[in-house]
């Protein structure tokens, strides 16, 4: 029996259903918690939503049944949910959803959303990205451990550079590591760039980094996936939920937390669930929010290119 409900949400009327029903059975986590845990963390996750188009992930029976990308924004969306233009390579568009708001965030998390994929542009300047991102995905039996040795090696060139970078977990099984730009750049330098880096960390960490994507190459190695830097592809927005046994989270954590889970071979210290991550927004606040405020210049690429020479 489906059981339906209206919340007050911001002053808009939002229609839910089935807040009981399980999505997360390992630990019994229900789509009410979903939606409650997107209600709580909306004033950190918003900002970072915000002007951003949005892949949807839905999953309708939870995270152990069938999911599905949905990419236009239904149709039977209401009509203060906005949308985006983003140009298809074979022609036409695609209307992305955008998520400016509370009410739009709960709507999606009503549709099974559980996953918030958005791309590195904001909607109105579609080919202009406001971050470089690095992708760190481990090759088993290698682990987050080893993709934040990655992400120090990373970041220790950016700091050559005098460029900030932030790190956060996938919320999965990798790290990504963000270096904010917000000035005027393109993807075709933000994806050159990137790709150099991850020949470049490749030629200097040969028995750990690996630049490209045939999973033959990837046992026990990290990728660092550098191709995210396109205008057609989306990443884990911080502070989305993963859909795996329990509710983990795309989580900022800092340079330090990252140390010390190298040093320490502690994987585990990586991991956060919806409610551990309430709780350190609650203490740390965002430790994510310079990646939208802070400007920095990409450096010229034959500056990278001469660390290997």
């Amino acid at each position: 029996m489906s059981t339906k409900a209206t919340l007050d949400v911001a002053g808009r009327k939002v229609n839910v259903s089935n807040l009981e029903k399980v999505f997360y059975p390992k630990v019994g986590f229900t789509k009410g918690q979903v939606i409650d845990y997107y209600i709580r963390i909306s004033e950190v996750l918003l900002p970072h939503l915000k002007d951003r188009p949005i892949s949807l992930k839905r999953y309708p029976e939870g995270v152990d049944g069938f999911f599905f990308y949905e990419k236009q924004c239904p149709s039977h969306r209401p009509d203060w949910v906005k949308t985006a233009k983003v140009a298809k390579n074979e022609g036409g568009a695609i209307d992305y959803c955008v998520m400016n708001d509370l009410p739009a965030l709960v709507w999606a998390a009503n549709l099974a959303d559980l996953e918030l994929h958005t791309f590195l542009h904001r909607a109105k300047a579609i080919d202009k990205p406001t971050a470089l991102a690095f992708d760190l995905d481990p090759g088993a039996p290698a682990d987050i451990v080893q993709c934040c040795q990655v992400g120090l090696w990373v970041k220790e060139i950016f700091d050559g550079f005098g460029l900030e970078s932030f790190p956060k977990t996938s919320g999965s099984k990798g790290l990504q590591v963000y270096v904010p730009l917000n000035t005027a750049v393109t993807y075709e330098k933000t994806k050159a760039f990137a790709h150099t880096l991850a020949l470049l960390l490749e030629k200097q960490h040969p028995e750990l980094v690996v630049s490209r994507m045939q999973k033959v190459l990837r046992k026990g190695k990290v990728l660092v996936d550098w191709s995210q830097n396109d205008d057609k592809k989306t990443t884990i927005n911080v502070y989305s939920l993963r859909a795996k046994e329990r509710p983990t989270v795309s989580t900022p954590v800092t340079w330090k937390e990252v140390a010390a889970a190298v040093k320490k071979k502690g994987a585990e210290s990586l991991s956060f669930d919806s409610e551990e991550v309430l709780r350190r927004v609650k203490k740390l606040g965002d430790l994510f929010e310079p990646v939208l405020t802070l400007k920095q210049k990409l450096p010229a690429l034959r500056r990278l290119e001469k660390l290997d020479d």
